[in-house]
């Protein structure tokens, strides 16, 4: 009876052609989030998909295939900043003065919003969002929980609510943008209003 010939070895990088697109898949993942940190941090939320492409030095196709839209690109650009201001906030809600944790809670936010372009539009965006990676949740959860604690202990307006406060961010953020001198403030103006 003949034997049968040696099966013949195949290359590992052949016999394995996923291992290198993965790999190469990575680097484009890794490129593209680069590119969209510079693009956002200079542009904002709105900031042009193709110039992320361009700097990334890959096509529009290649951006769509690993970021099928643009909350999804943006939850992966500010996934870590979320992930920071629920650290510094989320204390807040058992602060001792709630009244005093209502104003450390807007203060917060309005540096974090500040000190990164489309932050605060991302988390509008992403409230009506699945799927997305980030902590967004829990940024007006905490906000929640500390409008409610000051609201109780009459530190605050009583018909402020989470949406009011989160609007009135927004506008200082906005404005801050145009003319960041007046920030400041605008903001002591907006506390002053909302505390009771």
């Amino acid at each position: 009876m003949a034997s049968k010939p040696a099966p013949q070895q195949v290359p590992v990088e052949e016999a394995l052609p996923e291992k290198g697109m993965r790999a190469h898949a990575k680097r484009n993942h890794e490129k593209l989030r680069a590119a969209a940190g510079i693009v956002v941090a200079e542009q904002g939320a709105d900031a042009s998909l193709e110039e992320i492409s361009r700097r990334a030095g890959l096509g529009s196709a290649t951006l769509y295939r690993h970021y099928p839209t643009r909350i999804i690109l943006l939850d992966i650009v500010f996934h870590d900043r979320v992930e920071a201001l629920v650290a510094e906030t989320t204390p807040l809600p058992t602060a001792a003065d709630p009244g005093d944790a209502l104003v450390t809670w807007l203060r917060t936010l309005v540096r974090h919003f500040t000190a990164h372009l489309g932050l605060a539009k991302f988390l509008a965006m992403a409230e009506a969002a699945e799927d997305l990676t980030s902590p967004h949740a829990q940024v007006r959860e905490i906000g929640k929980k500390v409008l409610g604690r000051a609201q109780k202990a009459k530190a605050v307006n009583p018909d402020a609510t989470l949406a009011d406060l989160l609007r009135l961010v927004n506008a200082i953020v906005a404005a801050a943008e145009r003319e960041p001198a007046t920030v400041t403030r605008l903001l002591e103006l907006a506390i002053t209003g909302v505390r009771a």
